[in-house]
């Protein structure tokens, strides 16, 4: 896959299918629009993926946007998908100025070379989000393109969106936000070394530091399960699925800063990981975060914590 990132000067020779949107999360209508353009892609089509970076909503709100998906996570979806190019085009106050059916001709005609255009019934582009669908279909008998246009996925009698997702994860509704994703939402990372409290205790954790934009759920204990990835590519647990239990909640860092932390224990899994990455899959909201007196409450707590995990794991 190539990946077109901080230019707007490019220009694909090939033939192409794009896809438009946000792709914040990939949830189950992500899945099915990029199903659609991968039946493109069989017919001689280049696949491209199209996205704004940063994305508009980010680009005007004067606070920090949490993200379902980091810029590497969509990139390694794409990847593996098999997607021929990525454009994460940038966005800023000239682009966000742009006419909408300047972003048609310039940008998806002239630059992507686009023989199909895939999007989402809600898509918008170009100034004030004022393209949508209905102008798509009525340019491209102009500029030589079709359009499919990708009907909205329900659950539970409602659209399947980012929103939707992000409400979920927020409220650490982990089961509904799993079925809205078509996978358990997961937290990504380098892992790195924690108070070693757990491993004093006879009860060794996995600590990683989730990447800043990422939305994490409420604090607290959850069901999980995680990857492990070692630097070479070369350690026996690499691609294997360990059953586990995670702690989100404040961490301190050496500057006595308070960020949020992802500490899991992986069972009957006992190897030095630091430096390696770790994905953690979220399954089940167990517990919220709990203050203790001291070690031996801390340990009585983590001990039935890890006792109720294999009864949920089937241990």
């Amino acid at each position: 896959m190539k990946i077109i990132e901080n230019t707007t000067e490019f220009y694909i020779e090939e033939e192409t299918a794009v896809a438009i949107g946000k792709f914040d999360g990939f949830h189950r209508g992500h899945q099915k629009l990029l199903a659609y353009l991968k039946k493109q892609q069989e017919q001689g089509l280049k696949s491209v993926v199209f996205t704004f970076v940063p994305s508009p909503a980010a680009f005007f709100c004067k606070e920090a946007v949490r993200e379902l998906s980091t810029t590497a996570e969509k990139r390694r979806i794409f990847e593996n998908a098999g997607i021929d190019y990525l454009i994460e085009y940038p966005f800023y106050q000239e682009i966000a100025d742009m006419e909408p059916e300047t972003f048609i001709k310039e940008v998806l005609v002239e630059r992507i070379n686009a023989r199909c255009v895939v999007a989402g019934d809600d898509v918008s582009y170009g100034k004030r989000g004022a393209g949508d669908c209905k102008l798509l279909l009525e340019k491209a008998g102009e500029h030589g393109y079709q359009v499919i246009i990708i009907d909205k996925v329900l659950c539970e009698g409602r659209e399947v969106s980012s929103t939707y997702v992000r409400e979920e994860v927020r409220k650490g509704n982990m089961e509904l936000a799993a079925r809205l994703l078509g996978t358990p939402y997961h937290v990504g990372g380098e892992i790195i070394h924690g108070r070693r409290l757990g491993r004093t205790i006879g009860m060794p954790t996995v600590n990683l530091l989730p990447p800043a934009e990422k939305l994490l759920p409420p604090k607290g204990v959850y069901y999980s399960y995680a990857y492990l990835h070692s630097r070479n590519g070369d350690k026996p647990y690499d691609g294997l699925r360990l059953a586990a239990i995670t702690n989100i909640g404040t961490k301190p860092t050496v500057d006595s800063r308070l960020v949020m932390g992802v500490e899991t224990y992986l069972y009957d899994f006992d190897s030095d990981v630091y430096g390696d990455e770790m994905e953690v899959y979220l399954l089940k909201y167990k517990r919220p975060e709990m203050r203790f007196d001291g070690v031996e409450s801390l340990k009585a707590q983590m001990a039935a914590d890890i006792a109720a995990g294999r009864v949920y794991h089937g241990l």
